[in-house]
């Protein structure tokens, strides 16, 4: 990148399992990107001039391009630099695949997740049927991790980054289920996640930018 060319701005929540994944991909693709820390109820009037949505993650590329979307914004990231290959280039039709899993969980599991969480912290009596519904889907994931030690093949993808926030969410619901379930392949994945390093670095937590409006240069090296 020209040393006169401005950096791409990311505007995340830290916990914000959609912008954990824009996190991610920014950290595994190596692009050096300035991360802006905020909080919902106090969100930057920048942010809400180029995104009036108010939602995070948004990403302002260097040629001041707006990305609003957690996905769109790992498709940008990675196009522009995929040394792992998370893309599996070598296979366009993997591509396809991986959005069609993304998308299932995003459009149908997220919900079932979703409920679930609300059934466990208001204490409703359908907190077993809320969880049965989020399981048919990670059953499916338990599936593929017997075939492969990622969710798409034996190498990381963008399928693995994308779908980690919300099966970390689920995690968390019913812990000691969790820890007895019968997902010992995605149990094993997950775990794998949380204990590396680049988990750990985009989870650092950083004073919000409105602070002190000090930008933090987000990258894996």
């Amino acid at each position: 990148m020209h040393e006169n060319t401005p950096l791409p701005i990311l505007y995340s929540l830290r916990n914000c399992p959609f912008a954990m994944r824009a996190r991610m991909a920014i950290y595994q693709s190596q692009l050096p990107v300035l991360l802006r820390d905020i909080v919902l109820r106090d969100k930057p009037a920048e942010m809400l001039t180029i995104s009036p949505k108010g939602t995070v993650p948004v990403l302002v590329t260097s040629n001041g391009k707006v990305i609003e979307e957690s996905l769109e914004v790992m498709l940008w990231t990675l196009s522009e630099s995929d040394p792992d290959d998370l893309l599996l280039a070598s296979a366009p039709e993997m591509l396809i695949n991986m959005l069609s899993l993304i998308h299932q969980f995003d459009s149908e599991f997220k919900p079932c997740l979703e409920a679930y969480r609300a059934a466990k912290r208001y204490h409703e009596p359908n907190l077993v049927e809320c969880r049965q519904a989020c399981e048919q889907y990670l059953s499916k994931l338990e599936n593929r991790l017997t075939r492969h030690s990622y969710l798409m093949a034996d190498q990381e993808s963008l399928a693995d980054l994308a779908l980690l926030p919300f099966i970390r969410q689920f995690a968390r619901v019913e812990r000691q289920w969790y820890l007895q379930s019968p997902y010992p392949k995605l149990r094993q994945w997950l775990d794998r996640y949380l204990q590396c390093k680049m988990f750990s670095k985009i989870m650092t937590k950083h004073e919000l930018w409105l602070v002190n409006r000090h930008e933090v240069l987000l990258r894996s090296f």
